[in-house]
């Protein structure tokens, strides 16, 4: 039987296109899924792109995609969030086709890898902050050390906010990363016993049945939380709270 982990494993589609530092660089699985993720995401967005009266099911679902992250920033970031529509909105949409498309047969969870959701998260810690230094200047670093609170308290509270904000983009990469990745080995397990068990594994099969919806719930509400989370941060930095 072959390993749980061996669905995480990256594989070169091509042969080495060039190489840096003397490291070949090829098209591998993870890179051909990311590139799937976009294209299906953008064929949504297009599809549904018509603007008739009566939506049809694309529309309905794009515009359903839209209000979603519109109503999601709205409501955790103000009306100053409203020019960062546009990368909330790719960011989620590109979590979500990448949690997804890992559950098709012989796909491949990009979302897995934490190299991936690691520099998504860099992405997003870096923008954040420089956003915040753009809006506020010097005045953002008092973000380290909460309002109102005693003065004294400083050599205690700067520290424990400094590495607190320095962890954001840990956390954020890693939930992402161990969520998905779990999931997944469950459901390989699952099928293991599945084709061991033969006329037998009727109720594992059952089970797994029911544990992949769940792993869909579950890929559908890690892009909301990996999305939100990253509202919340933006939020920080425009308002410094």
């Amino acid at each position: 039987m072959a390993s749980p982990l061996e669905q995480f494993a990256i594989h070169d589609i091509t042969p080495p296109l060039f190489s840096i530092g003397g490291h070949p660089i090829a098209v591998t699985n993870s890179a051909v899924f990311m590139m799937a993720a976009v294209v299906a995401s953008a064929g949504l967005l297009l599809a549904g792109n018509r603007g008739a009266l009566v939506p049809g099911r694309m529309q309905a679902m794009s515009e359903l995609f839209y209000d979603f992250i519109a109503n999601m920033i709205r409501d955790n970031v103000g009306s100053a969030g409203k020019r960062y529509f546009p990368f909330i909105f790719t960011l989620f949409i590109f979590t979500l086709f990448g949690n997804v498309l890992g559950l098709l047969p012989y796909g491949f969870t990009f979302t897995s890898q934490i190299a991936v959701t690691f520099f998504m998260a860099i992405v997003v810690f870096l923008a954040v902050t420089l956003i915040g230094i753009y809006r506020h200047g010097l005045h953002f670093f008092s973000l380290f050390f909460p309002h109102g609170a005693p003065l004294f308290t400083a050599p205690i509270l700067i520290p424990i906010e400094l590495v607190s904000y320095l962890s954001r983009p840990i956390s954020l990469s890693v939930r992402l990363f161990a969520n998905m990745t779990v999931g997944h080995v469950l459901l390989k397990v699952l099928a293991g016993f599945v084709v061991a068990l033969g006329i037998f594994g009727v109720v594992p099969l059952v089970v797994l049945v029911a544990i992949t919806a769940l792993e869909l719930l579950v890929a559908v509400l890690q892009a909301y939380i990996f999305t939100i989370l990253c509202c919340i941060y933006l939020n920080d930095a425009l308002h410094l709270h």
